[in-house]
């Protein structure tokens, strides 16, 4: 091994340690100047079409499904049975990864954990065969429980398999999702202790939506190795104070034969 391999090596085992924080002078975020919140939800253009979802208080009688159970089955699944989705399992998987429970002030409190209760994270999904929706971009609003379509983008199945390098199963889904993150919001509050617990959120995340799909007999699998520069692209986003950071493509899965 070269040193500069040797040095990556050491460099990305620090950010895993939380070292970082006995550095920060807190007393210099946002929060401890009295600069304001950023907010928890990027602004919808106006005249933008927005797309109501399904609200259930109940999803726990709806979608039935054993904990221990859910997390025994847990798996990664890249083989889907090409049915559509709901627009109702939709709206619980959204609910699941990013839905709010209520606000308080500046915070959001979700069915996720966040550092801080910050929420970094937005979510894109590219739409492929959801019943009721057209094919494209979407990007879920979770204060309001909607959906705002973004644009149509040609090829977008292809596009999607370019993003994450060639896997293919990532534009055969019924819907992908894409977490960005915003690091200002987690910044405002942590300065330069924010982003490993950024990445942490976004596991959080990861996980509720491998359970939830568990409940409507969908497969999930998520994926992290993705061109960052083309999806930022894609995305038509800055790349900078908003990139990619997860994708996840949800299908349903395969009958078994009894």
């Amino acid at each position: 091994m070269n040193d500069n391999f040797e040095d990556q090596i050491k460099k990305n085992r620090n950010f895993l340690k939380d070292s970082i924080r006995k550095t920060v002078d807190f007393s210099k975020t946002g929060q401890n100047t009295g600069v304001s919140a950023p907010p928890v939800e990027k602004p919808v253009n106006k005249g933008a079409d927005l797309i109501d979802l399904v609200v259930d208080e109940n999803w726990e009688s709806k979608y039935k499904i054993p904990l221990a159970k859910a997390m025994k089955n847990r798996k990664s699944h890249r083989n889907y049975a090409g049915d559509p989705l709901s627009l109702e399992e939709l709206s619980f998987l959204l609910w699941a990864t990013q839905g709010v429970r209520y606000v308080e002030g500046v915070n959001a409190y979700r069915t996720v954990p966040s550092a801080g209760c910050r929420h970094s994270m937005e979510t894109y999904l590219a739409v492929f065969n959801v019943k009721g929706l057209k094919n494209g971009i979407y990007r879920y609003l979770p204060l309001s429980h909607r959906l705002v379509f973004e644009f149509h983008e040609k090829d977008l199945n292809q596009k999607i398999i370019n993003a994450t390098f060639g896997q293919q199963f990532a534009g055969l889904s019924a819907v992908t999702f894409i977490w960005t993150a915003i690091p200002e919001r987690m910044e405002w509050r942590y300065g330069p202790a924010s982003h490993k617990v950024i990445a942490m959120d976004a596991g959080h995340m990861g996980q509720n939506l491998y359970l939830a799909c568990e409940a409507i007999n969908a497969g999930t699998c998520a994926i992290a190795a993705y061109d960052q520069e083309y999806a930022d692209k894609l995305l038509r986003i800055d790349g900078d104070n908003e990139f990619v950071i997860y994708f996840a493509p949800v299908g349903k899965l395969h009958k078994t034969k009894n």
